[in-house]
């Protein structure tokens, strides 16, 4: 809900498509410069503590973006700074995150894990976005910022609720608490010396520069399709409703064979969904496109983590989810910086029709680039689990 209502927020300050552009840019600053950090510390630190920090952080910038909006004197440069404390804050929770659900289930089951998280994530990312545009056409801006501060209270519950949580020690390492340059490498290395593990990062990187049109979204709301802020915000939610449908029938599965190709063509989906949403000049037909872009990068999201995270031991995962999130959040936030430049010189339509046709070829150009992706079937080796399976 904040993520939109920041698109939204912004928009309304300034029609300068290269300003949505700079969220992207303050974000992806400090994830270039803190993930490795945090993935190295979620490796020697327990994770479950560490997320209470970062949520309660992640809670607190909230609610100081909500009480600078309700005293009416909010500038772009302070939803900017706010914006980027909150990727530092996200730099040291997501490698804790997605590091801690292989600690929690046994290595069979986490395609669907990983299945249900996404329906969580993707589910909260279509009430939230729906959410923001109803409460910010009845209620105003500064009461998104609020609620999504008061919903972080559920998260620290949860992690009270969850108990501790056993989590392997680096079996070579001297020292458990050491967070430090070669620990940093060490991450670094074995992804390099991991094909399928680093094709599949450049894959998401490349395709979610080229397709990430989030930022723009406000434009097409109110430029090219020329509606208010509650189709905004079914606008907003619509890949989300597309990922928890796909999501919903990837749970159920209960073997998925072909990982590799299959990959490849979701994300192949993703482009030519991205151009049709490009294309469209009427809302159906723009929701249609988004719901379409949603299933298919939900379908890749999962079939990704679960690449990476069984290809991994525990001892080393932080570091690779760190190494990850530089890739797959660092992908959509230059993408949106790139979009905003696309949109300020070409237009919107066409920024998002030529960003398609960008993911597409960079699928081709990576699959005979690493032939180990395509060839990945998804019984090979298991390196990952929960501690007590």
């Amino acid at each position: 809900m904040q993520t939109w209502a920041l698109f939204w927020h912004i928009r309304t300050i300034t029609d300068q498509p290269i300003a949505l552009g700079g969220v992207g840019l303050v974000r992806v600053l400090p994830i270039v410069v803190f993930s490795l950090v945090g993935g190295a510390l979620a490796d020697v630190v327990n994770r479950r503590r560490l997320m209470f920090l970062t949520q309660s952080a992640l809670a607190l910038l909230a609610l100081l973006l909500a009480w600078l909006t309700f005293q009416g004197h909010i500038t772009l440069w302070q939803i900017y700074l706010i914006t980027a404390l909150g990727a530092v804050a996200a730099s040291f929770d997501l490698p804790a995150r997605q590091s801690l659900v292989p600690n929690l289930v046994p290595a069979r089951d986490l395609p669907n894990a990983f299945s249900l998280t996404s329906i969580a994530f993707q589910t909260g990312a279509i009430v939230g976005p729906a959410l923001s545009g109803l409460v910010i056409a009845y209620m105003g801006q500064a009461w998104t910022y609020l609620i999504n501060a008061l919903t972080y209270a559920a998260v620290i519950l949860a992690l009270i609720a969850m108990g501790p949580v056993a989590q392997q020690a680096d079996p070579r390492a001297t020292r458990r608490s050491a967070v430090n340059l070669e620990a940093i490498r060490a991450g670094v290395r074995f992804i390099v010396e991991h094909p399928i593990i680093l094709s599949s990062m450049l894959l998401d990187f490349f395709a979610t520069f080229f397709s990430s049109a989030n930022t723009l979204m406000p434009i097409f709301a109110r430029d090219v399709l020329h509606v208010g802020a509650v189709q905004y915000g079914w606008l907003s939610a619509a890949q989300s409703i597309g990922a928890v449908a796909a999501a919903l029938v990837v749970s159920q599965m209960e073997r998925i064979r072909r990982q590799g190709p299959i990959l490849l063509g979701s994300v192949v989906a993703f482009g030519l969904a991205t151009i049709l949403f490009g294309v469209a000049r009427s809302f159906v037909l723009a929701m249609l496109g988004l719901i379409f872009v949603g299933a298919s990068d939900s379908v890749s999201a999962i079939i990704r983590n679960t690449i990476r995270q069984l290809r991994t031991p525990d001892y080393i995962r932080g570091r690779m989810t760190s190494v990850n999130q530089i890739f797959f959040m660092g992908g959509p936030q230059l993408g949106e910086v790139e979009a905003g430049v696309a949109a300020q010189l070409i237009g919107a339509p066409l920024a998002v029709i030529t960003g398609g046709i960008g993911c597409i070829l960079a699928v081709i150009w990576i699959a005979r680039r690493w032939p180990q992706l395509p060839g990945y079937n998804g019984d090979e080796e298991i390196l990952a689990g929960s501690v007590a399976d």
